[in-house]
């Protein structure tokens, strides 16, 4: 989880490969329309977010309760859309908090082709961000590494949270 430009997809396929899960890219998940506002440069709104962080909660309470492990990228900026997941799942998750300088997350934003999130976003998903340091189930990795480094420091925090 975290502001776009942290990694989220890198960090997340990697780190479902290196643990053997799924992988899904949230941002797959959105509705057209939501995906729409974001590459015109209009931040979406709680009610935008409802439906696809209930989408996300589905999908990961299925492979739960399969008995199947999952990785989901997910903004999840404030804690309500965290709680909603956590809800969804009975609390059978954690979060990977990827957290970076909004210097380095611009600089990579700006360097990514082909997604539809424009720069000028940032600024409104930072000011949105309810930084879950503290939150019970959350592991903080800086992403001031390389995608190996923040993919073994989650899995070494992970692995202290179970």
């Amino acid at each position: 989880m975290g502001v776009s430009g942290c990694g989220k997809s890198s960090v997340g396929a990697l780190l479902a490969e290196r643990l053997g899960l799924a992988f899904v890219e949230g941002d797959s998940l959105h509705p057209a329309e939501n995906v729409a506002k974001m590459a015109q440069g209009v931040p979406l709104t709680d009610e935008d977010r409802w439906p696809w962080l209930e989408t996300i909660g589905m999908l990961m309470a299925g492979a739960l309760d399969r008995g199947e492990g999952i990785v989901v990228s997910c903004s999840a900026l404030k804690r309500v859309y965290r709680d909603r997941l956590r809800r969804a799942t009975s609390d059978r998750l954690s979060f990977v908090y990827l957290e970076g300088a909004s210097e380095l997350l611009l600089s990579r934003m700006g360097a990514r082709t082909g997604h539809f999130m424009p720069v000028s976003l940032l600024e409104s998903q930072l000011r949105t961000l309810e930084v879950p340091t503290g939150e019970a189930g959350v592991v903080t990795v800086d992403i001031d590494r390389s995608v190996e480094d923040i993919v073994e420091n989650a899995i070494r925090g992970l692995a202290q949270e179970t």
